[in-house]
């Protein structure tokens, strides 16, 4: 699980988003980023927080914010989600778990009895020099928004 804490380095990262390009960190140096890290695209939780996101793009732009997901799921799977709903903000396909692995968020995980390795909910708020400013690992799928956000 997670050692990433405030005050600690994003970790630099390359994966490629639901359309086949390459995202890194550099390419948000410079701007305020929350990377969004959640555990299957299209699922009901995922799709509230995605959502809930999305409805307040503008809010995040209007305070210098970008805005990425993160899954292990397929591209193809990733741009399904994303047009479905509408993002506005790109997706990473992270399927050979890199990014996930670098942000320490796999791990055991426990659902109706059963343990599993998986992507814990989480989410990281990185400001414009790269430094993890937040890590919000008890996420609120429906209200996500106001815990990154202060008015």
């Amino acid at each position: 699980m997670t050692q990433l804490k405030a005050g600690d380095e994003a970790p630099n990262f390359s994966s490629l988003d639901e359309q086949g390009n390459i995202i890194t960190l550099g390419d948000y140096k410079g701007k305020k980023l929350v990377v969004f890290f959640y555990p299957k695209a299209s699922t009901p939780g995922c799709t509230t927080e995605a959502c809930n996101l999305n409805d307040n793009f503008e809010r995040f732009q209007a305070q210098g914010y970008e805005i990425l997901g993160v899954s292990a799921d397929s591209a193809k799977r990733q741009s399904n989600f994303k047009t479905k709903y509408g993002f506005q903000y790109p997706l990473l396909a992270d399927e050979d778990k890199s990014v996930i692995e670098a942000f320490g968020v796999w791990g055991p995980k426990k659902f109706m009895g059963k343990e599993y390795d998986g992507i814990h909910r989480t989410t990281f708020v990185i400001d414009e020099k790269g430094l993890i400013k937040d890590v919000i690992s008890k996420v609120k799928t429906k209200d996500h928004t106001a815990q990154i956000l202060v008015d």
